[in-house]
């Protein structure tokens, strides 16, 4: 492996994920009026339903199914579920979730394009990001006729296990990329090239996600009558 391939799979990783979490920390601290979606509906709603919905639905399905698939041991497994089943499993469901979210993210990168009222009042950021979730996606979907040639789960391992070295600071990571395909290498490379740039992008509202979870759980808020100060018997909304 060169001194290339040990920057980018062994050094790389930690850079990007400092700046993502350093990053979203400060950016929040500083700069929380620019912590938004800064959606464009109110421009014109138009192909925003659908693509949003696609691409949503896709990127979260993928997100889960690349951490717990990648960070779960193989010994937790291996009496359930063989490594060849698991890949297939990968293929299969990746496949489906990564065309409902390609589909989704060209339709985002039409209309940020094409459409003259929302291309004027653009980011920059907001372009650079969608070509990269495009490209990013598009070079996933290109991962599965490769594996499809080694379906007894080999180099799954391998990716697996390369990302749970990364996470505990075991070495010998990089080695184990020797035999991956530059599709895998350059999927990888983007993947956290994206999550470098995602505090200085409108990325950042991911985090705010979270918040939701805590929505379902706070207590109703008590709205009291003007005539006797009674309190109503239904609550009528949450905070």
């Amino acid at each position: 492996m060169s001194y290339f391939d040990h920057f980018i799979f062994g050094l790389y990783p930690y850079i990007a994920l400092s700046v993502f979490l350093l990053g979203s920390l400060i950016r929040f601290d500083r700069d929380q009026y620019t912590w938004k979606s800064d959606s464009s509906q109110l421009l014109r709603s138009g192909q925003l339903r659908w693509g949003s919905n696609l691409f949503h639905v896709g990127v979260l399905f993928l997100l889960g199914g690349h951490s717990v698939g990648m960070l779960t041991p193989h010994f937790m497994y291996e009496h359930f579920v063989t490594a060849g089943d698991k890949q297939l499993l990968a293929m299969v469901s990746g496949g489906v979730f990564g065309v409902m979210g390609f589909i989704g993210v060209t339709v985002l990168l039409h209309r940020r394009l094409f459409d003259v009222r929302i291309r004027v009042n653009s980011k920059p950021s907001d372009i650079v990001l969608l070509v990269l979730l495009w490209v990013q996606f598009a070079l996933g979907l290109a991962t599965i006729p490769l594996s499809a040639q080694h379906l007894d789960g080999g180099m799954m391992l391998k990716l697996a296990e390369w990302a749970q070295r990364i996470v505990t600071f075991r070495g010998g990571a990089v080695e184990l990329l020797s035999e991956a395909s530059w599709i895998f290498k350059a999927h990888m490379f983007l993947g956290m090239s994206i999550f470098f740039i995602f505090p200085f992008t409108r990325l950042v509202h991911v985090w705010s996600g979270f918040g939701t979870l805590a929505y379902v759980v706070r207590p109703y808020q008590l709205v009291r009558s003007r005539r006797m100060g009674m309190t109503p018997r239904v609550p009528l909304s949450r905070r």
